[in-house]
């Protein structure tokens, strides 16, 4: 284990109680010690639900580890099934009961309730929160999906969808746009899971021609489930951005049998007409930083480079069960992936890349602030911002919109803030003010001062340089940097500057 002020995902037990939260006649009895149970707070306070997870805590004191926290599970397990008479439950140890070894899965088969009663398996000091996400779910569905045999009847033009979870990233408003966009399509949903979905809607999964996958990371290991015992194919084209999206359409059609209808739908997204238009040669080669979770930080990196004409700098993310992937996306690009669950190893990326903008998650905003660089959210984990109230999804048409507007107004504030740095020397403006949209008391931290003699530069080609706008200045740097390795010069002067400034604008 290590000891971080931050953590990219929690233990598996929340993973669990992500998916908990996001069923319905579903509940969890975690045999847990009191302050475990702070994971209520992640879906009240971040996601802003109205209700508590449906979770048991056993919430066992250290007094108590001198008697029989067994026995304290199984009343916790009985009491729940009167108080709350779920369809089923699912029951398991946080990363600090799991020590003590009591088997919560034998215990409360013990009490031979009248539900089912899936046992976790989630070894805490080994695997994290997708990974416990992904594993409750194949749990829950091998015990109450029956295999499909040959006679069961379908409609061949029916799906699931499976996937979105409680506290996930944008999951409300993708599964309400792909909903839309596959009804489009003439497609009926038979199930969308785990997200308000019953016990009893699990058992007719089967009942589905096909399914839907919009979050491997959560739903790959179920639909590969399906896959051998229902024998339905899955999907394997997430529909992040214009591109995949049209990609998308085609394959769901093709596993339904009818004709892809692609136009219809696609004249919703704009992303599209600005990536033609003149306004989009100031996006056209801005370097980009990308860390997330595979999926998204996937996605990201082809809307970038393919869709934007972003130039992707670096790749990376923390799933590590996804990394095979994300180095091979990283691997086309001419990068390295960084695959790390430590985010100093990010910040420390970020800073030697000096990407324009940053897409990331909410430790990746903070490292931008940080650092002076635009940045955009893209994938959990997230804050409560990142909630909103308003509808923006990450996915389809639609999503391929909200993501222009998310990655390109931090761009486009450069262009304000050139006009700021113009007037500095005004008695309104000084190099210490704040970009203005983060309000009058904001300070501009100071940026770090170099020393010529280390650096290679005259004192008069430094504040030459200066002079160059903020948002180029650094490409201008490497430009001249380079310019005067390539041909031996120890020392960059201001002619050194303006011939390489003359040589790259051929």
């Amino acid at each position: 284990m290590q000891l971080t002020l931050w953590t990219y995902e929690g233990p598996p037990h929340v993973g669990a109680m992500r998916i908990a939260t996001a069923m319905k006649g579903l509940h969890y009895v975690l045999h847990a010690p009191q302050g475990d149970t702070y994971a209520d707070l992640l879906f009240t306070m971040i996601e802003r639900r109205t209700t508590r997870p449906p979770v048991t805590y056993t919430t066992f004191q250290a007094r108590d580890l001198g008697g029989d926290t067994a026995e304290l599970f199984k009343t916790a397990c009985a009491d729940a099934y009167q108080r709350f008479k779920p369809q089923a439950i699912i029951v398991g140890a946080s990363c600090t009961a799991e020590l003590i070894q009591d088997d919560p899965g034998g215990l409360a088969k013990a009490l031979q309730l009248p539900v089912p009663v899936i046992p976790l398996e989630l070894p805490s000091y080994q695997k994290k929160e997708n990974w416990g996400a992904s594993e409750t779910f194949y749990q829950i569905v091998r015990t109450l999906c029956a295999p499909r045999d040959n006679a069961t009847e379908f409609n061949p033009r029916s799906c699931n969808i499976l996937g979105p979870t409680a506290l996930g990233f944008r999951n409300r408003d993708d599964l309400a746009e792909i909903t839309k966009l596959l009804e489009e399509l003439g497609l009926t949903i038979n199930v969308v899971a785990p997200l308000n979905a019953t016990p009893d809607d699990i058992r007719r999964l089967g009942q589905a021609a096909f399914n839907v996958v919009l979050y491997p990371e959560i739903a790959e290991t179920v639909g590969r489930w399906l896959e051998r015992n229902c024998k339905q194919p899955m999907t394997t084209v997430v529909p992040i951005g214009v591109s995949a999206t049209r990609e998308f359409v085609v394959e769901v059609t093709r596993l339904a049998g009818i004709d892809a209808a692609v136009s219809a739908a696609d004249s919703a997204a704009r992303l599209p007409w600005y990536s033609r238009s003149v306004d989009s040669t100031y996006l056209t080669g801005k370097r980009v930083f990308i860390f997330g979770d595979a999926t998204h930080a996937l996605a990201a990196a082809r809307i970038a480079k393919e869709e934007l004409g972003f130039d992707v700098v670096g790749l990376g993310t923390y799933s590590r069960e996804f990394a095979r992937p994300v180095r091979a996306k990283a691997e086309e690009l001419g990068l390295e992936a960084l695959v790390t669950d430590d985010y100093l190893e990010v910040e420390a990326k970020v800073a030697q890349v000096q990407p324009e903008l940053v897409l990331g998650t909410q430790m990746e905003r903070h490292i931008a602030k940080k650092l002076g660089i635009p940045c955009a959210v893209i994938s959990a984990p997230v804050h409560v911002q990142d909630f909103p109230a308003r509808y923006s999804p990450q996915m389809g048409f639609e999503g391929s919109n909200v993501i222009f507007d998310s990655w390109v107004h931090p761009l486009m504030m450069g262009l304000e803030e050139h006009l700021i740095h113009m007037f500095r020397n005004d008695f309104e403006f000084n190099d210490r003010a704040a970009p203005s949209h983060l309000g009058h008391g904001a300070v501009r931290p100071q940026a770090q001062s170099r020393d010529p003699a280390a650096s290679g530069w005259s004192p008069e080609a430094e504040r030459e340089l200066q002079k160059v706008p903020f948002f180029v200045r650094g490409k201008a740097r490497r430009n001249t940097e380079k310019f005067a390795a390539e041909r031996g010069l120890s020392l960059i002067t201001v002619e050194t500057l303006y011939d390489a400034k003359s040589y790259y604008s051929r």
